[in-house]
Parts: structure tokens; C-alpha cells; sequence
């Protein structure tokens, strides 16, 4: 486990960041946008569970946040240096996880008849704008993996955290007994 002795170190002031095995880049860069997208999509998925939702979303939530910071460390070396420092990664076995998830939650909440527009409960809406960050996270990895390679499982993850976040919105007002509010394509 990482131990910070400091918080600020510097380092950054002339807008460049070190990766996870000591590569300084700018922090614009592809890489770090990527991995700061998953980080604000983890404190978004944060701040759901923070306002409160139905046990089993937040469990799971909690799960996937862990991952994420697994995500984020896939992100921040680069492949070749993935071996040598034996870093947490995304998985197979997680991608295979949230289609579990989703599969299970969909089961429940039944199919999709109609667009659904975000919101109903608060926890719903909170949800909903964690899957638009995710959406941004994957586009920005996408961005990435065309520039150099990333880790075979990131953008499936992300693609399916997405749709299980989606899921999960639905669920969340499902189990509150709350109306999904419908787009009506006539207004």
C-alpha cells in the first residue's frame, strides 16, 4: 500500500505529473485525462452513496469503487512497466461481474420499453450522472488506446460500468416505488 508522508510535493507546479513508474508527462496528456475521468466518475459514484441508496446498490457500488482505483492504476502505468511493478488490473473476471449485475437488476426492473430521461429519486439522478462521467471516461481511454496501448479490459469495463450504472438508476427508483421519468418524444 502506497503511504503519503506529504500531500503536496511540487512536483506539479509546471503542469507535468509523474506516472506510476516514474515517466513525467504533461498533465494533459491522453493517459492522466483518462485516469482523472475515472477518478471524478469515483467520487460521482462517491456521492450516490453518500445520499443514500437501496443496500444492494451501495455494496456493490462500494465493490466497484475499489475496482476503479484498480482501473485508475491500469491507467497510470504504462504496459510496459505493468509486469515489472505487479499492479492491481482490471480483469476479465470484472467485466464479467457487471454483466452479472446487470443481468441480475434487469431481471427486476424488467426491459427497456421506452427512453428513459434522468432523475426520479435523488439517488436515481446521481446515478445517472455517474454513467454520463463513465461515458466520457470510456470515450477518453478509446482516445487513448489510439495513441498507445492500454489494458485489455479497461474500455470493456467502462462500457459495462456504464450500462450497469444505467441498470442501477432504474433499479434505485424501481425499489423507492418511483415513476421512471419517460421521454416523450411528442413534447
Amino acid at each position: 500500500m502506497p503511504r503519503l508522508t506529504k500531500i503536496y510535493t511540487k512536483k506539479g507546479d509546471e503542469g507535468v505529473t509523474s506516472l506510476g513508474g516514474g515517466q513525467r508527462v504533461a498533465k494533459n496528456s491522453l493517459r492522466v485525462s483518462a485516469y482523472g475521468t475515472v477518478d471524478e466518475l469515483n467520487a460521482a459514484i462517491g456521492q450516490a452513496i453518500a445520499h443514500g441508496l437501496v443496500s444492494l446498490l451501495a455494496e456493490r457500488l462500494a465493490v466497484i469503487q475499489n475496482e476503479l482505483f484498480h482501473l485508475g492504476s491500469d491507467l497510470c502505468f504504462l504496459e510496459s512497466d505493468k509486469e515489472k511493478y505487479q499492479i492491481p488490473q482490471i480483469e476479465e473476471r470484472h467485466v464479467a461481474s457487471l454483466e452479472k449485475l446487470i443481468d441480475e437488476l434487469t431481471a427486476v426492473v424488467g426491459p427497456l420499453e421506452n427512453f428513459i430521461l434522468p432523475g426520479g429519486s435523488v439517488g436515481s439522478a446521481h446515478l445517472h450522472l455517474a454513467r454520463t462521467i463513465c461515458r466520457r471516461a470510456e470515450r477518453d481511454v478509446i482516445a487513448l488506446a489510439t495513441a498507445e496501448p492500454v489494458g485489455p479490459y479497461v474500455p470493456q469495463y467502462l462500457n459495462r460500468l456504464s450500462d450497469a450504472l444505467f441498470v442501477m438508476a432504474r433499479y434505485e427508483n424501481h425499489q423507492r416505488q418511483i415513476a421512471e421519468p419517460l421521454w416523450n418524444s411528442r413534447l
